[in-house]
């Protein structure tokens, strides 16, 4: 359930600028009032980000600083979208836009398309997975359904990181990404997965960002004629862009600074996209005279929730860690979170749906109550136990609300009794809206009881409930509104797919969860291997994962249980543990990893002006020092060539016996993890590693390839083998 829920849909308009700022604390006024120059607000999960940026928007709009038709909000998803286009409306701030990128990006290229290219737009596909599997079959090249989703994401990554196929293979090294196919096979498919798309004469999402910065680039009237149009700009979840969307954003802004970003970099989970909180934790070196704003104050969790949150995060590394902010919670004291263990997954899932059935018979709403799972695998066993149980559900991330055949079928309906509703004998004798609702929904198959069970016939009632019960609210908040008005309602939601509350429990996976909140929340499969995941290697990884945890954590409201089971299936091996992110915060644990205090630049609230002209003391980064090959000294560009540290036609040394016992070495360690071959050594690491012999950590860490990770897992082993040496080939576990 979103926050947005909890606002009246029709309050009326605060009756001044200043009335705009009323009920803002001092952080937040500070974000609404600081209109002039670039601003960058620092805000942890449930501190009010939302309520911040569109007060900040309403007020400038309000008090004639901002003119509402210059000014370009731009979110990720089009429900973010759609949640902050109906604030502004419930403030007052007419005529503003509140965009996604993309949706902003294609709304200009449709505009200038004909101006700037000429002809028809080619056709936007809404999923690329398709060519790719026939830009595959163009190469002989056998993809199973897995392949085909890794490599259709690497071409997105590629898009997003604006890298051309001929860099991916050094790009991805460069970024630590483990190809799923061989690096020049993953390029061979991106180019030929191009070549369809000119073929069949059509373009993909990531095509429309990287088409408008193209047009923005090259046609500099075009992008005058923007800027004079859009001159103030708000970013939220900024800690997710991807540099193709920062350069779209800067192609927008020109020289101009009126900029306010919103982010939080402990909320990062979605690097694999190709975002990064770069951006955000380098805004003040960008823009020296910003306005840097920490809102630290929750108003979502309990302080026994905000207390795991922050605990989890001072046990963090990495730069988004020295970043972090120390939550505070503004609501009363609740109950602990609840650390549950099971002996497998299915007695795991019984045992949550038990707490949720005995949760629903004591009051507390189905809608209030979430679950929450690392994969979208994890759901079924989850459906089964509630439905076993009796209790209705919903899948965020399945089929959306508005594409729901009785959701179709129920607006056709509504929308002919506005228009005919006179001529309607089921409207004869009601008045009021929420009458007029429920008389034309008892024709759709609506009834004041539930149907009994749960599948199909539960499901289509619920969407039908969803609806009566926004009729509902929208009468208590706008007495005296029309069918009309609820069909107009109906229509603007369907556009931003701002869907209505169903009266389930909403399973879902943490990614998917990202931006909700719920009164009680359910984490599930918090074990060794699922949080975190068993394919998060390097340290940036695992801390991806634990920020995954921290985002799930900061979802509830007053109510957290946590659990995990120690096998899959019953009467399996228990050789699963708790999460290690749990040590020393659950009962009975002890910390394995520790951080003193807030930490970094993070840390309390507060406000921090700069002056123009002036930059934060900010350490460099390392240049790295050009690769050059050890044979004949050129500088290497080819990852592979990087990895051997030679040029490819240069002579190898390498030691064929020691190359074949790393290969069987590697073959069975990842037989044991259930991983591919390439994902512990790739073929050239090891015969980098079978050329350099090494003898000591230090020199297997200088090798492209053995990154900290890998070095403390494998490298006991490698050197053993490079010293001829005997080792066990027995599982290691994660």
């Amino acid at each position: 359930m979103t926050a947005a829920t909890h606002s009246p849909l029709f309050p009326q308009a605060p009756d001044s600028a200043d009335a705009v700022l009323e009920g803002l604390d001092p952080e937040q006024r500070e974000v609404a009032t600081s209109l002039h120059g670039p601003v960058c607000v620092l805000a942890g999960a449930g501190t009010g980000k939302t309520r911040a940026i569109t007060h900040r928007i309403a007020y400038g709009v309000r008090a004639g600083i901002l003119p509402p038709s210059s000014v370009l909000a731009v979110t990720f998803t089009n429900r973010a979208a759609g949640e902050m286009r109906g604030r502004l409306r419930q403030l007052g701030a007419h005529g503003v836009q509140a965009r996604t990128f993309h949706s902003a990006a294609l709304r200009q290229l449709q505009y200038f398309w004909p101006k700037a290219i000429g002809g028809g737009m080619p056709r936007l596909v809404d999923r690329k997975i398709q060519l790719v599997a026939d830009a595959a079959a163009a190469c002989n090249v056998r993809l199973d359904r897995g392949e085909l989703r890794d490599v259709t994401a690497e071409i997105e990554w590629c898009k997003v990181t604006q890298t051309v196929p001929a860099d991916y293979a050094y790009a991805a090294v460069k970024a630590g990404r483990e190809a799923p196919r061989d690096p020049a096979e993953i390029a061979h498919l991106y180019t030929a997965y191009e070549d369809v798309k000119r073929e069949r004469a059509v373009i993909d999402f990531e095509d429309v960002l990287l088409l408008t910065v193209a047009v923005l680039q090259d046609r500099h009237d075009i992008a005058e004629q923007v800027r004079s149009q859009y001159q103030h700009f708000v970013v939220d979840e900024y800690q997710d862009v991807s540099p193709l969307q920062q350069r779209l954003l800067e192609l927008w802004l020109g020289d101009r600074d009126s900029l306010c970003v919103v982010g939080d970099a402990s909320q990062t989970i979605y690097s694999f996209t190709g975002a990064t909180p770069d951006h955000l934790l380098d805004f003040r070196v960008r823009h020296p005279g910003a306005t840097v704003v920490k809102l630290v104050r929750d108003y979502r969790s309990t302080p026994q929730v905000v207390r795991l949150a922050n605990g989890l995060l001072a046990q963090a590394a990495g730069r988004a860690a020295d970043h972090r902010l120390e939550l505070v919670s503004q609501r009363p004291a609740g109950p602990d979170p609840g650390y549950t263990e099971y002996t497998d997954e299915p007695a795991e899932a019984e045992g949550a749906a038990r707490r949720i059935r005995e949760l629903i018979d004591a009051g507390v709403p189905a809608a209030e109550i979430a679950v929450l799972f690392r994969t979208n695998s994890q759901s079924e066993t989850y459906e089964q136990a509630l439905a076993d149980a009796g209790v209705p559900y919903q899948l965020r991330g399945a089929e959306r609300f508005f594409d729901r055949p009785e959701v179709r079928k129920a607006g056709v309906a509504l929308r002919g009794a506005a228009r005919f509703g006179g001529n309607d004998a089921l409207l004869d004798d009601v008045v009021d809206l929420p009458s007029q609702v429920r008389a034309v929904l008892s024709g759709e198959g609506w009834t004041t009881q539930p149907p009994a069970g749960s599948g199909a016939v539960r499901e289509r009632w619920e969407s039908l409930a969803a609806l009566v019960n926004l009729a509902r609210d929208v009468a208590a908040t706008r007495p005296g509104a029309t069918l009309a008005d609820f069909v107009t309602e109906l229509d603007e939601r369907a556009n931003a797919q701002h869907a209505p509350t169903v009266q389930g429990v909403t399973l879902a996976s943490l990614h998917a969860a990202k931006g909700l909140e719920w009164d009680v929340v359910f984490l599930v499969g918090v074990a060794e291997g699922m949080l975190p995941i068993s394919y998060a290697k390097t340290d940036e990884q695992i801390e991806e994962e634990r920020r995954l945890l921290y985002v799930g954590v900061t979802r509830a409201r007053e109510r957290l249980h946590l659990s995990w089971s120690l096998s899959r299936s019953p009467g399996g091996r228990a050789h699963r543990r708790p999460s290690h992110f749990l040590d020393g915060l659950r009962p009975g644990s002890t910390a394995t990893v520790g951080r003193a205090g807030p930490g970094g630049t993070g840390g309390t609230g507060g406000i921090v002006r700069g002056a123009p002209g002036s930059a934060p003391a900010v350490p460099r980064r390392t240049q790295r020092t050009p690769a050059r090959c050890r044979v004949c000294g050129r500088t290497l560009t080819d990852a592979g060539e990087m990895k051997l540290m030679r040029c490819a036609d240069c002579p190898s040394d390498m030691d064929e016996g020691l190359y074949e016992r790393l290969r069987e070495w590697r073959a069975v360690q990842a037989r044991d993890s259930g991983q591919p071959d390439f994902c512990v050594f790739t073929d050239r690491t090891l015969m980098a590693i079978a050329e350099a012999r090494p003898d000591s950590p230090a020199e297997l860490s200088r090798i492209p390839g053995v990154r900290t990770r890998k070095l403390q897992r494998y490298g006991a082993d490698v050197l053993a083998i490079c010293a001829g040496q005997e080792v066990g080939y027995g599982c290691e576990g994660d």
